[in-house]
């Protein structure tokens, strides 16, 4: 490992960095839609129920059909990229958001409407608080899930530490394998146990 690092650290930092940059957009983007989708959506079951279809048709077809859907579009790059994962990342935000907005005991809305707050004032200080471990347990499945996807970015054009997993496998160099796949775990686990920080504060009733 010592080899690798000695002859393609730098190329190292710039791989992990786009790998970082194309799944943070990404994830950030879900986050920004699918969480006040789900907020709205929980007041609209009916609705919910088709979004809830499409978003779960959606996500069984497969990351690399997605991103190869993409060239003809948006051409090759970081910008295909981020929108295929973008599309990926929205189904379990969406869900979490959803379910976890419909689970919040209906004794506390109704308590909650009992001291007169408005609708605003019960989504945002009381059903959105107590759903948050929920809604953050969807964005850190998304998360893992697309610094995995992110990899298969490779293939078109946008970098990242793919590069290095297919060029080993084409050349069948171990080295290079190892150099894109154990930077790749150590970024899911450290932005899962950060995202499980933020959990944490975020939650009315902090865990034990």
């Amino acid at each position: 490992m010592s080899d690798f690092l000695a002859a393609h650290g730098s190329e190292l930092i710039l791989k992990t960095w786009q790998q970082i940059y194309i799944a943070a957009i990404s994830l950030g983007l879900g986050i920004l839609v699918a969480v006040p989708a789900g907020i709205i959506l929980a007041h609209f079951p009916k609705v919910a129920q088709l979004v809830m279809g499409i978003s779960s048709m959606l996500q069984t077809i497969p990351a690399l059909a997605i991103l190869a859907l993409m060239i003809p579009i948006f051409g090759i790059g970081a910008l295909p990229a981020i929108i295929a994962l973008f599309i990926y990342s929205l189904m379990p935000i969406l869900r979490n958001t959803y379910i976890g907005m419909q689970g919040v005991d209906p004794n506390v809305v109704d308590s909650a409407k009992g001291l007169g707050m408005t609708n605003t004032q019960l989504t945002f200080k009381v059903q959105v608080p107590l759903a948050m471990p929920v809604i953050m347990g969807g964005i850190r499945l998304s998360a893992v899930y697309v610094i995995s996807w992110s990899t298969l970015a490779s293939y078109i054009g946008a970098g990242g530490l793919g590069d290095f997993i297919f060029n080993g496998l084409d050349l069948f160099q171990t080295d290079l394998i190892l150099g894109g796949t154990i930077p790749i775990i150590i970024i899911a686990i450290l932005t899962d146990y950060l995202l499980g920080k933020i959990e944490h504060r975020l939650s009315p009733i902090p865990k034990q």
